[in-house]
């Protein structure tokens, strides 16, 4: 295998930009601090006072779950499976509309810091009990991938100490994280986004001039069966068609956005719901932009590359290493601008990760440690926070040490949200959208979702598809240097899928492993949330859900949706302002909310309520 260094190196210029990015992000960490006071409560740190607005509110989302994995991922999947994966604008425009009309409302009105809060005053303690734990460890799985990815890029292309890159990367993210807050998280991101969408225009715009236009990128990747935008099977067996991008997609992606803590803790902490639902719309815009930037990389990839491809011939060991190798091919005479590329890679993790550290902190504290320690003062509470701020920095750098045992980094990281996230967004379902659902019939169908999930993604694990599900496209190695080749046998078949088959082929496959374990990677997902649905339901009815009264504030109601259309006097009910620190004793409500003991809401009409509820 040819070391990077035969088609460029880093420069002092690259470390220069890279180091650059990572002072910027840590002095916005130590500016937030500090300004306005400091961190005086919990909800400072947590919530940024909930006084964020939707643009920079917008921009952090975006940035959180475009990581690394979408910068070194998605261009590789483009290159290798064709730009089928662009339908995903749609399922993003889907996952959006879900999240601001279906859970946004409902979260913002109760006003609560950690979503798992709304399953102990829609169900029960043990629900919530159940929905953080599984949060926690579905998150520190999914940030170890995040860590490792551009570390391993880093490794690729400039020869950096691969456990050096992940052991900074973590340090960085939880310095800023512990000293600044969600003010620190999202002002970074907004930076980071900044420097994401510069590293990826530099490789195309790049890639256009060396490849003399737009045009003949786009007839090597017509001719080449890139693009591949329409493939109507239903089968739910192939990897990406359109109906698995789009309904996979979207149970996979609302399961992040509409109830997944890292991204509902932002748009909460807007000022008022009118900002929250404009942050996500927004966000969906910079969704799209990042998209087409990876999906024009991904061909610009293939157009350059269709002759020789260099994960073939053993010039890189992985295809998330692509990119670099790319980079530092068409780059290499501009000195700083392969470290751009590295920045926005980096740039992706560090947005990912610290929104993780800052939720995981917020339900730790939250959700494990408030109810249970009630006589802990603000200030105590403030630097609690910190300290678990800091505690989840060192766990996900941890994390990072198992994902680097882990597979392909892409599907991975879905595989794990999709285990997960499924059963959790069924769990939510159930609460907001049945007001039949009870806490018997909801802890069923989460066992039942979550038992469902890990069968069909742990054999997915064990007996991976046969290559004709996942069909990636042909790569040639026909136009490659001999010298390059004398170690390599076969310019036809890609070793993985080779290695894949003829494994495949020698362990006798259980009956199983063809049909039930080659599902679609994007199904389990929907497969965890039709099933804790469908089980929640049907246990429900059988256990007297008919009888319970439900307070409608919990559910989603006519009013909520009616509400975009009234005028903008609406948002006076939502706005949360805060009057005093002191905490007040709500009415038996047969629950204690503490995310109500010192954030007030006006209710207009209602002098005699606070947060609608009578005092």
């Amino acid at each position: 295998m040819s070391s990077p260094s035969t088609i460029g190196r880093f420069s002092v210029w690259d470390y220069v930009v890279f180091a650059a990015m990572l002072l910027v992000s840590t002095v916005i960490g130590i500016y937030y601090a500090f300004a306005g006071g400091g961190q005086k409560t919990s909800k400072d740190f947590l919530m940024g006072g909930r006084s964020m607005t939707a643009l920079p509110v917008a921009l952090s989302l975006a940035a959180s779950f475009m990581s690394a994995v979408t910068v070194l991922g998605t261009p590789a999947e483009v290159y290798r499976f064709g730009a089928i994966f662009s339908i995903f604008a749609i399922t993003y425009t889907l996952v959006v509309l879900c999240s601001a009309e279906i859970f946004l409302p409902v979260f913002y009105r109760l006003g609560i810091t950690s979503t798992y809060e709304y399953l102990e005053l829609r169900f029960n303690k043990y629900l919530r009990f159940c929905g953080t734990v599984l949060f926690i460890i579905q998150t520190t799985l999914y940030t170890g991938i995040v860590i490792y990815a551009p570390a391993l890029a880093l490794n690729q292309v400039t020869g950096f100490d691969l456990w050096g890159a992940v052991v900074a990367t973590g340090v960085v993210c939880t310095f800023y994280c512990t000293l600044g807050g969600l003010k620190a998280v999202v002002w970074t991101d907004v930076f980071q986004v900044g420097i994401m969408v510069a590293g990826f225009s530099s490789v195309i715009i790049r890639a256009v001039v060396v490849q003399e236009g737009i045009g003949r990128i786009l007839n090597d990747s017509y001719y080449g069966g890139r693009l591949n935008f329409w493939d109507f099977n239903p089968n739910p067996l192939q990897r990406h068609t359109f109906w698995t991008i789009v309904l996979g997609g979207t149970f996979t992606w609302t399961g992040m956005y509409g109830v997944n803590q890292s991204q509902v803790q932002r748009y909460i902490a807007c000022k008022t719901r009118f900002h929250a639902k404009l942050s996500l719309y927004i966000n969906l815009v910079g969704l799209w932009v990042i998209l087409v930037c990876a999906v024009l990389c991904g061909l610009a990839l293939y157009s350059i590359y269709k002759d020789c491809d260099p994960w073939t011939a053993k010039q890189i060991s992985a295809p998330d290493q692509l990119m670099p190798y790319l980079v530092l091919d068409i780059l290499r005479d501009f000195p700083g601008l392969p470290g751009l590329f590295v920045a926005s890679a980096y740039s992706g993790t560090l947005s990912t990760v610290s929104s993780s550290i800052n939720a995981l902190a917020a339900v730790t504290v939250e959700d494990l440690i408030r109810p249970y320690f009630r006589s802990l003062s603000e200030k105590k509470l403030s630097w609690i926070s910190m300290g678990m701020s800091l505690f989840y920095g060192g766990v996900c750098i941890a994390m990072a040490a198992l994902a680097s045992l882990m597979g392909a980094l892409l599907q991975a990281a879905l595989s794990i949200f999709g285990m997960v996230g499924g059963p959790l967004l069924g769990l939510f379902a159930l609460g907001i959208l049945c007001s039949f659902a009870n806490g018997v019939g909801a802890f069923m169908g989460l066992m039942f979702g979550f038992a469902v999930s890990l069968w069909v993604g742990i054999g997915a694990q064990i007996h991976p598809p046969l290559p004709e599900r996942a069909m990636p496209l042909s790569l040639s190695t026909a136009g490659c240097n001999i010298s390059i080749l004398s170690n390599f046998t076969s310019p036809t078949k890609n070793p993985l899928t080779t290695l894949l088959y003829t494994q495949a082929k020698e362990h006798t496959r259980p009956v199983l492993a063809d049909n039930w374990y080659s599902l679609s990677y994007l199904y389990f997902s929907t497969l965890g949330t039709l099933v804790t649905v469908a089980v929640g339901i049907v246990i429900s009815l059988l256990t007297g859900g008919l009888k319970q009264k439900t307070d409608h504030k919990f559910l989603l109601t006519k009013e909520d949706f009616l509400s975009n259309f009234s005028q903008s006097k609406s948002e006076t009910p939502e706005k949360v302002e805060v009057l005093n620190w002191k905490p007040f004793t709500l009415a038996a409500e047969g629950t204690d909310n503490p995310a109500f003991s010192h954030v007030e809401m006006k209710v207009s009409g209602n002098k005699d309520k606070v947060n609608g509820l009578p005092i």
